[in-house]
């Protein structure tokens, strides 16, 4: 059967149609990087790492781009109050480029030990304000856009279609809804192009002219100097690679308002054509009874699951063992059993590599990799191609013998299963920190809180004793094997 996918666009299953046959351009919305992603982020890359392998493994040449934002998100996803970098650096006392560099090595960790696929490009946006730049001159032609004293902002009335993906039609928003009252806008939900640094006195470090879009040392410099918002920037980075119309656009569902709608209205506007055929959407990952958010406190990173004694494979199994359009409750049981799971179809992969062709009878009439095929193209049916894994392993382990040609086939189904979730290649699995030393590690936590150093430090040699380093972070406590 052909892929078919849910587009949040029109709210249906559709059969994916690309613009060029077997080829496949495809864009996701990577992280803002002024912290450590949580694992609530990696959910969303995961989906679209998931994607782009099925996609290949089914034949398809992908072009992929995710982007790295660095400038220009403004806290609470609004118009209004700091940019969410700029926030940090003065937090830390950094300059904002120092804070995404730190930030952006963590997360290219993360994903590496992720098992991600590296994809064709990873933008910066702060490399390309001259392409941003240009679409909004482009909009302030055509009368989609207007200036303010503090902005250029995008006039959402000029696009008949705002709210399509989000639902949230223009009859229906309203001055509180995720925009701020601001009298200076023609419409509550018009959203900023282009952010001047007005009487700021130079605090916002990252900032351009206007007229050029080259660095600008001081406001003085240039009436309109600033820094793009947030949602011009994917619009740029995404016609700049993949041109002005692409196949397939990812992203969490926290995205799909306001940000993927206003880069459908303002790339659509610019163009002239359709900007995206199909949009997939990652349900968000809620720990406890709220969802997993760095505005609420209430985050997990890799290195958290490291130091719980989890293999980061771990992780990805489990988050992709749940239909992407499922919000998963994370917990620690679902961890185990994750954990779980996955070792016993590494172990089972490996038993296959001792399987022989020889005489003997086998159900020939079995077609795993057909079911298989069936799950992952109906709309990335994870959980259904999980079980069919299982049932393969269920029934290879009851056959007498095999003939030349089945093993052949369960050998290439092993190799299409490997390549589509990433996490079952053989590896020494990490052994799972023992409980006392779990309990000397809490100990040594309060001793620091109390900076009382010198318990901290016996506790630190009596966590090496029992055969473990504990490393001090900037997040915290991270404890490994001693080597």
């Amino acid at each position: 059967m052909p892929l078919s996918l849910y587009n949040t666009y029109s709210k249906k299953d559709e059969q994916l149609v690309t613009l060029t046959p077997k080829q496949v351009t495809m864009y996701t919305c990577g992280p803002t990087v002024y912290g450590r992603p949580h694992i609530g982020n990696y959910s969303s890359f995961l989906m679209a790492d998931l994607l782009r392998r099925w996609l290949e493994v089914s034949g398809y040449q992908v072009k992929h781009v995710k982007n790295i934002t660095d400038v220009g998100h403004l806290l609470h996803d609004s118009d209004h109050g700091d940019d969410k970098i700029q926030k940090q650096a003065e937090t830390e006392k950094l300059h904002p480029l120092e804070i995404a560099r730190r930030y952006t090595e963590q997360y290219l960790e993360d994903e590496k030990a992720l098992n991600m696929l590296e994809p064709m490009a990873r933008p910066r946006a702060s490399e390309f304000i001259k392409e941003q730049l240009a679409i909004i001159k482009v909009l302030l032609e055509k009368g989609n856009a207007y200036e303010t004293d503090d902005g250029i902002y995008f006039a959402v009335e000029t696009f008949p279609h705002y709210g399509a993906l989000s639902g949230n039609t223009l009859q229906n928003l309203n001055a509180g809804a995720r925009v701020g009252v601001d009298e200076k806008k023609k419409h509550p939900a018009d959203f900023a192009l282009w952010k001047k640094c007005v009487g700021d006195n130079g605090r916002h470090v990252l900032r351009w002219k206007f007229s050029t879009g080259e660095v600008s040392q001081s406001s003085g410099e240039d009436a309109s100097s600033g820094f793009p918002g947030w949602h011009i920037e994917c619009s740029a980075m995404s016609s700049s690679l993949l041109g002005d119309q692409i196949d397939l656009h990812t992203g969490g569902e926290d995205n799909i308002f306001p940000h993927h709608e206003c880069e459908i209205a303002q790339s659509e506007c610019a163009t002239g054509k359709q900007f995206v055929r199909l949009w997939l959407h990652k349900r968000r990952i809620d720990l406890g009874d709220a969802k997993m958010s760095k505005s609420l406190g209430n985050i997990l990173t890799v290195p958290d699951i490291v130091e719980k004694g989890y293999s980061p494979l771990d992780l990805r199994y489990y988050l992709l063992s749940v239909h992407y359009r499922t919000n998963l409750k994370f917990a620690w049981k679902g961890m185990d059993d994750a954990r779980k799971a996955r070792t016993k179809i590494v172990e089972w992969i490996r038993e296959c590599v001792t399987f022989s062709a020889g005489k003997g009878s086998d159900d020939s009439k079995k077609n795993f990799a057909e079911d298989f095929a069936d799950a992952m193209n109906g709309d990335l049916n994870t959980p259904q191609a999980l079980a069919v894994i299982f049932d393969c392993m269920a029934w290879s382990r009851n056959q007498k013998g095999w003939s030349t040609e089945s093993l052949s086939a369960l050998s290439s189904f092993i190799e299409e299963v490997k390549t589509t979730f990433g996490c079952f290649e053989p590896e020494s699995q990490a052994e799972p920190v023992p409980d006392d030393v779990l309990s000397l590690i809490k100990d040594r936590e309060a001793a620091r809180a109390a900076k009382d150093f010198k318990e901290s430090d016996r506790l630190r040699d009596a966590i090496k004793d029992r055969g473990w380093d504990v490393k001090d972070t900037a997040q915290g406590q991270t404890i490994k094997e001693a080597r």
